[in-house]
């Protein structure tokens, strides 16, 4: 029997996801509980696993597709069950859009003179020729039913392989009936998410933005039109048309064709000009980097932001640390700064405890959380992530810092898990690191708190000894910005936390005591 698999529900809150890469191709074998798909979220990279064992029988999302939760992205032979047997007994409605699809495919192929429409080939496939900058309508398949492979992309990328010249008569004609009938014969359901661009080498051309679908709908006609003008259809961006559904027509067919060209034509000028690269690149505005921008937006347009900046003497702190080090280094425990701010901030919130809250918009309440799950801003190669450090007020030093760069190391190469960044209460992010002093962060939402620690830098302090005599004296000094949401945090109240965080950093005695 065929069976559906659904994308499963990677995360709490999470509604989509985009599937980064297949992990197995049409025709394989899998076992149950096998990782079939990386799947990106806005927190993380997961393997998504087979539920079930059998054949995959097709592969329904392409590469770099943004996936809804629930959606069908493949279809198995499941072991033992007869192929034969329809897709979802149970859904009668998507069998009779399965056949209609069908008679309109063989209906397109049947129309005299007119080219096949729909190509047959996996994702590795087109991923392949894309690279290889061939035309997969181009290419012969030697699969069944004439399925290409990633062999026959590559067997016609070295042949060199071009689409046979056409006549300015099949041209025009070509055109005039694609704007006749735009959608007429369509062998294929539609997809109009966009892919990435290419890079810029002038600034005065734009280099066309691929569309980079696995199926596009287009009449006959305007297929031959993009395979004379050696255009990838799948690459042309669609218009919506009819019915909410969205076509390639054959006058985008020629703008991407055009703008391909200058685009090429601007290349070879830069490089016969020296230039050794794009004076601009594109990527895409997705995944990982596309979540934090979502996320950073909604907080800065909900939440009013207020920074309170302030510096603190630490020099008693970079002496407690010199001499804690070797003892963390024996237990192989690499011991930062960072911990001392975590137990800081923790022992100021339960006297602060405001800081330590949330406002529910929808119940019109706010939430003051009697538990401290502090995060760690952390930079990583796909954009800023914050760890969640649990129960932070229950954890020593070493614990803390040990359980720390775990985290924030599994965050840098993408195996952290979601609720590992899940349920944090306040965020603290490290701007010195990098040699930064001040800073205004955006608030981690629905926290109303982060805490920014600047670079620990000397600088000449006046201090006043057991005698009362002033002097000037090099201290190393740290500079904390705190931003807070101004609905609930008062400027006073930030004031008086961060003046509690400044006195345990100042002094880390104290933290003995908690």
């Amino acid at each position: 029997m065929v069976r559906e698999f659904k994308l499963p529900d990677v995360g709490e809150g999470v509604a989509e996801g985009e599937l980064v890469s297949w992990l197995v191709e049409e025709g394989d074998t899998v076992t149950e509980d096998q990782p079939v798909a990386e799947v990106e979220t806005d927190k993380a990279l997961v393997e998504v696993p087979s539920p079930y064992n059998g054949t995959v029988k097709e592969l329904r999302a392409k590469e770099g597709e943004m996936v809804p939760v629930g959606d069908v992205i493949m279809v198995y032979n499941v072991e033992g069950e007869d192929d034969l047997d329809a897709v979802g007994a149970d859904e009668p409605a998507e069998a009779e859009e399965d056949a209609a699809e069908a008679a309109a495919e063989e209906e397109a192929e049947e129309a005299p003179e007119t080219p096949s429409g729909r190509v047959f080939a996996p994702p590795s496939a087109r991923k392949l020729a894309r690279e290889l900058g061939v035309n997969i309508e181009n290419v012969s398949g030697s699969g069944p039913s004439g399925r290409i492979t990633e062999q026959d992309v590559r067997a016609h990328a070295d042949s060199g392989g071009e689409p046979e010249p056409a006549t300015a008569e099949a041209d025009a004609s070509a055109a005039e009936a694609a704007a006749a009938d735009s959608g007429a014969a369509e062998a294929e359901s539609a997809s109009t998410d966009s892919g990435g661009s290419g890079g810029q080498m002038a600034q005065t051309i734009q280099r066309p933005e691929a569309a980079d679908r696995e199926k596009t709908l287009a009449a006959p006609a305007t297929r031959q039109l993009a395979k004379e003008k050696g255009v990838d259809i799948n690459a042309v961006p669609a218009v919506e048309q009819r019915e909410g559904q969205a076509f390639v027509t054959p006058e985008a067919v020629t703008e991407y064709a055009e703008a391909q060209q200058q685009a090429q034509q601007a290349d070879a000028q830069a490089l016969a000009a020296g230039e050794d690269r794009p004076r601009e690149e594109r990527t895409p505005y997705k995944g990982v980097r596309k979540a934090i921008g979502d996320q950073m937006q909604k907080s800065k347009y909900t939440a009013p932001h207020v920074t309170h900046h302030d510096e603190v003497d630490v020099t008693g702190l970079v002496e407690a640390r010199r001499e804690l080090k070797p003892h963390a280094e024996a237990k192989d425990i690499k011991l930062t700064y960072m911990p001392f701010a975590m137990k800081a901030v923790t022992a100021a919130l339960k006297e602060f405890p405001k800081l330590n809250s949330s406002l529910d918009e929808e119940n019109g309440e706010i939430v003051q959380k009697n538990y401290y799950n502090i995060g760690v801003a952390a930079a990583t190669d796909a954009g800023l992530m914050v760890p969640v450090v649990k129960d932070a007020d229950r954890k020593g030093m070493l614990q803390l810092s040990s359980e720390m760069n775990e985290l924030v190391a599994k965050a840098r190469d993408r195996s952290i898990a979601l609720d590992e960044m899940q349920g944090g209460t306040f965020t603290i992010t490290n701007v010195g690191v990098i040699g930064g002093e001040y800073a205004t962060p955006i608030i981690n939402y629905p926290e109303v708190g982060i805490l920014a620690l600047g670079a620990i830098k000397k600088k000449p302090r006046v201090v006043t000894d057991e005698n009362g005599e002033d002097s000037i004296e090099p201290r190393h000094v740290m500079t904390l910005s705190l931003s807070f949401d101004h609905r609930i945090i008062d400027g006073a109240y930030a004031a008086q936390f961060t003046n509690k965080v400044k006195e345990y950093l100042s002094n880390p005695k104290l933290l003995l005591l908690e």
